[in-house]
C-alpha cells in the first residue's frame, strides 16, 4: 500500500485532521508513524491468531488429552508456557539495553516460536502417551524463552515508534483485526470437529498456528526503528539487582505490579471456565470452536473500545475490565451452584467466555498501555522485565494455589479469583494518570 494510503488510513482511524501528533517518540520516528503503525498491527494481529490456536487452556489440553498424556502434564502447559515467558525478563533485559535496534530481537524470537510450536505438531503426529507429553513440554519451555525475548524487545520498540495516545487504539485495532481472522477459525473448527476430529485435524491447526509467528517476523522486519542510546553498565554486575530494586525505590512501579498481580484472575479464571463445562454438559465435541468462537468475538465487539479508553486512562480501563470479569465469575458460579436446569445448557459456558474475553482485553489493554506511558527509553525496557519477571512469579504461586483449591471445587477457586479481582480493580483505579502526567 502506498505510503500517502496509509497516512491517510493511518489519520482516519486515529481521528487526526491537522498537525500530526508525535507525543513520546522522536521527530525522526515522527516521520515513519504511519509505516510502524501498520507493520506492528499486521504482526501482531497474526502473532495473536497463532497464540489463539495453539492456546493451552484451550487446543494444547485438546491435544495432550488425545495423544494420551498424564494429567500431571496437561496441568503444567499453562504455567509453563505463561511463566516462563515471564521470569527470565530481566536477564534478557539487560541484553536488550545494549542493543541500538532492538526489532531483529523480536524477529529472532518470533522465529523460534513458530518452530517450536511447529516441533509440537511434529511430536504429536510421532508420539503418544508420556513420551509425547514430556516432549510437548520441552518445545513449550523453548517457546517460553523465545517469546521472553520478544515480549522485552517489543514494547520498546512499540514505544520509540508510536506515539502516546496511539498506542491503545493500536492495540485495540490489533485485537479487533485478530479477533475476526479468530471467529472464522473458530467456526471452522466447530463445523470440523463434529465430523473429523482426529490427530490430523489437531496438528493441521498447529502448524498452522506456526506459520503466523513466521509471517509476523517477515513483517516486523519493515518496522522503522531509530538507534536508541546504549547504556554503559555492560560490566555492571549488579544490574538485575538493580532493577528489581526499582520496586523498592519507585513507588508507581511497586504499586502497578501489585494491581497488575490481582488482575491476573481474568486470565486465571478461563480454564476453570472450560472445566465447568466438561463437568456439566453432555456431548461436547464441538466446544473448543465455541470457545474460541466466543473470544474472536469478545475481541472484535470490545477491544477498539478498550482502546481508545486506554489512551485517555489506562488505570481506569483496568479496573473497569477487571471488574467486569469478577461479576462474570461470581454470576456464574451463583447459577451453577443453584439453578440446576441452566448449568447443563451449553450455552452458558460461551456466553460467560465471551464476556470474560470481554473483560480480559479490557485488562491486558489497560496494562500494557500503562507500563508503556510511565516510562521512557531504557526506563521503559527496565519497567516492562521487572513487572513481567515478578508477575511470572507470582503465577506460578497463584496457579499452584488455584490447584489447590481445585481439590474442594472449580466453583471455589472461581469465587477466590473474582474476590481478587475486585481488589485488583480498586488498586488499578488508585493509581497515578500517568497519560496526563507523562506528557
Amino acid at each position: 500500500m502506498p505510503s500517502s494510503s496509509l497516512n491517510k488510513l493511518y489519520k482516519y482511524l486515529n481521528n487526526e485532521r491537522d498537525e500530526r501528533v508525535c507525543k513520546g517518540i522522536t521527530d525522526e520516528a515522527c516521520k515513519h508513524v504511519a509505516t510502524n503503525y501498520f507493520s506492528i498491527l499486521f504482526t501482531h494481529t497474526f502473532t495473536k491468531l497463532g497464540d489463539t490456536l495453539s492456546n493451552p487452556k484451550t487446543v494444547l489440553t485438546w491435544l495432550m488429552n488425545y495423544v494420551g498424556a498424564p494429567v500431571f502434564l496437561i496441568s503444567l502447559i499453562v504455567p509453563i508456557r505463561e511463566s516462563g515467558a515471564l521470569i527470565p525478563q530481566v536477564a534478557i533485559s539487560n541484553y536488550v539495553k545494549r542493543k541500538p535496534i532492538r526489532k531483529y530481537i523480536w524477529i529472532v524470537g518470533s522465529i523460534v516460536q513458530g518452530l517450536a510450536i511447529a516441533a509440537i505438531g511434529i511430536v504429536a503426529l510421532q508420539f503418544e502417551k508420556q513420551n509425547a507429553g514430556w516432549l510437548i513440554i520441552i518445545c513449550l519451555i523453548i517457546f517460553s524463552l523465545a517469546r521472553a525475548l520478544a515480549s522485552v524487545s517489543s514494547k520498546d520498540v512499540k514505544g520509540k515508534t508510536i506515539p502516546k495516545t496511539r498506542r491503545g487504539k493500536l492495540g485495540g485495532y490489533t485485537s479487533s483485526f485478530a479477533g475476526i481472522l479468530v471467529l472464522i477459525a473458530g467456526l471452522y473448527i466447530t463445523y470440523k470437529s463434529k465430523t473429523d476430529e482426529d490427530i490430523q485435524f489437531y496438528t493441521t491447526l498447529i502448524f498452522f498456528a506456526a506459520s503466523m509467528w513466521i509471517i509476523a517476523a517477515i513483517i516486523y522486519a519493515f518496522i522503522k526503528e531509530f538507534p536508541t542510546d546504549i547504556t554503559k553498565d555492560e560490566g555492571d554486575q549488579n544490574s538485575i539487582r538493580d532493577n528489581i530494586k526499582l520496586l523498592k525505590d519507585d513507588s508507581n512501579l511497586r504499586n502497578f505490579v501489585i494491581a497488575r498481580s490481582l488482575l491476573l484472575c481474568s486470565a486465571l479464571s478461563a480454564p476453570f471456565y472450560v472445566t465447568l463445562a466438561q463437568n456439566n454438559v453432555e456431548g461436547t465435541s464441538y466446544l473448543l470452536g465455541l470457545l474460541i468462537v466466543s473470544n474472536g468475538l469478545a475481541s472484535i465487539v470490545s477491544a477498539p473500545s478498550w482502546g481508545k479508553l486506554a489512551d485517555k486512562s489506562s488505570k481506569n480501563t483496568m479496573a473497569y475490565a477487571v471488574t467486569i470479569a469478577s461479576l462474570c465469575g461470581i454470576i456464574l458460579v451463583i447459577l451453577v451452584s443453584f439453578t440446576a436446569a441452566l448449568k447443563t445448557q451449553l450455552w452458558l459456558y460461551p456466553v460467560a467466555f465471551f464476556i470474560l474475553g470481554i473483560a480480559h482485553s479490557g485488562v491486558r489493554q489497560g496494562r500494557k498501555t500503562y507500563v508503556l506511558d510511565m516510562a521512557k527509553g531504557n526506563e521503559r525496557t527496565n519497567y516492562v522485565s521487572v513487572s513481567n519477571t515478578i508477575i511470572g512469579i507470582i503465577l506460578l504461586f497463584t496457579g499452584g494455589l488455584s490447584a489447590v483449591l481445585s481439590l474442594i471445587s472449580v466453583e471455589v477457586v472461581i469465587v477466590v479469583l473474582s474476590i481478587l479481582g475486585f481488589w485488583g480493580a480498586i488498586k488499578s483505579y488508585r493509581l497515578p494518570n500517568v497519560e496526563k502526567e507523562n506528557g
